[in-house]
């Protein structure tokens, strides 16, 4: 009976948000409600499970620096024009023939501290001017710029969902990168540069050259010998996560992936620095300093920036934390463990199975609700019981939250916004989108599930 509660409330979810166009936070935190009451849950209960320490404050409490101190970043190295010198240069440096590969490794340094509208925005204009100059149509780069996006967005720390889904779940964050990072990359290839060639022989209307396109506006640029130089910029992009994968590795040579119980100095700075929030705090006081300070920008213009990248972040974390609602319900009321135990009746579930799992449940969602950040909160809630039962396993987490990152990017259709950026930015038709976009999303998916499930067998 719990199970067709928990389906209801789905549906309720998806009539809030299609059929009503209610915000997608006030429909997820008036469907965590209705969930906990059809369930039966104690009403002085409900809203801790809702709202506090299980529910809204489990994902928020840790990860809203991270998010917002991330959002940060990416608007000063773009304001600074520091988004600008790395494609550029990239650029310069592969030459025309080679424009995809620049473009797209441009948008995957880019993505990792960039919310994905937030860099289509600021890379559609460069892309664009780009293509011109270049004589080749937009979409003909615009595929791997956006895959690049969309793959940093659903597998790597310290984006939003990866990182709530992460937290969610109990994996390490650290390994989360590591692993995500190959993920990541092999998913931006294949539905990047060699998805576009497929896409010129079955969508070849898609693919015409314009000099203009309403969405995109005047292209902004930047004098190059204004702005911060390019390994300065991609330091500063990728800085978060350098002490991550620092502290991962030494974890993995000097304590075997353990916190020691009798940690030594260095033990204790690199756990330290390692920490998500240390680490995002650290690189925005580094950032500040290089695409603010250093760049001779005023106090008032680097608050502006900051300021308008909070801003950007700001419906993300609202929509992340509305996820955390629902998992506070579903764990709270005992529903993941009822769901773990109903899947365990013939047995303990493998590895595969598990990640499997993971991936129909968050693909399912995906395509009813459209929000990534809602289908990878919800699979996180359902999925929690089954690797609670499956526990001594410390990289299986690791994939199960990769498995869902990828579930939640498949088949984005007309109830996802990114659907609709997508159409408008490459000025396509429905039917264009579809053919382009959707496409390119399930291709991320379904890639990336398969070299999940191949880094589980070996490694799970």
């Amino acid at each position: 009976m719990e199970f067709v509660m928990l389906i209801i409330s789905i549906l309720i979810l998806l009539v809030l948000i299609a059929k009503f166009k209610l915000n997608t936070f006030v429909a997820l935190i008036i469907t965590a409600f209705i969930l906990a009451l059809l369930l039966g849950m104690a009403p002085m209960k409900i809203p801790d499970a809702v709202l506090g320490a299980q529910g809204v404050g489990n994902i928020l409490g840790p990860n809203s620096v991270i998010f917002i101190f991330g959002g940060m970043i990416g608007r000063l190295v773009a304001d600074a024009g520091g988004s600008y010198r790395i494609a550029k240069t990239l650029i310069d440096w592969f030459g025309v023939k080679r424009l995809q590969w620049a473009v797209l490794i441009a948008s995957f340094i880019i993505g990792i501290s960039m919310i994905f509208g937030v860099g289509m925005v600021l890379l559609i204009p460069i892309v664009f001017a780009v293509a011109i100059e270049a004589g080749v149509p937009l979409l003909y780069l615009g595929v791997s710029m956006t895959a690049a996006l969309s793959s940093a967005q659903g597998f790597l720390p310290p984006q939003p969902a990866p990182t709530a889904v992460a937290s969610a779940l109990g994996a390490n964050i650290g390994m989360m990168l590591i692993f995500g990072l190959i993920v990541a990359v092999i998913t931006a290839v294949v539905a990047g540069p060699a998805f576009t060639k497929l896409a010129q022989k079955y969508a070849p209307d898609a693919f015409q050259f314009k000099t203009e396109i309403e969405a995109v506006g005047p292209v902004k640029e930047y004098d190059l010998n204004t702005t911060p130089n390019f390994g300065l910029s991609v330091l500063t992009s990728v800085f978060p996560l350098v002490f991550m994968i620092i502290a991962t590795v030494y974890k993995l040579i000097y304590t075997g992936g353990v916190t020691p119980k009798n940690p030594t100095l260095v033990d204790q700075i690199v756990e330290f620095a390692a920490n998500p929030a240390v680490a995002m705090t650290i690189a925005l006081i580094f950032a500040i300093f290089t695409m603010g300070i250093w760049q001779h920008k005023s106090m008032t213009e680097v608050g502006k920036s900051l300021n308008e990248g909070m801003s950007a972040v700001a419906g993300i974390l609202l929509i992340v934390g509305g996820g955390g609602a629902l998992r506070g319900v579903l764990v709270t009321s005992g529903l993941s463990d009822k769901i773990a135990t109903t899947f365990q009746a013939g047995g303990a579930m493998s590895p595969i199975a598990i990640v499997l799992f993971a991936w129909g449940v968050a693909a399912v969602l995906r395509v009813s609700v459209g929000s990534a950040t809602v289908a990878g909160m919800t699979a996180a809630g359902i999925v929690t019981g089954i690797l609670a039962a499956n526990p001594g396993n410390t990289l299986l987490p690791v994939f199960v939250a990769l498995a869902i990152g990828a579930g939640s990017l498949i088949a984005s259709h007309v109830n996802d916004a990114g659907f609709w950026i997508f159409k408008e930015f490459f000025d396509l038709s429905v039917k264009q989108t579809f053919q382009i976009w959707t496409v390119l999303e399930t291709i991320i998916s379904v890639t990336g599930l398969i070299v999940i499930l191949i880094m589980t067998t070996i490694f799970a």
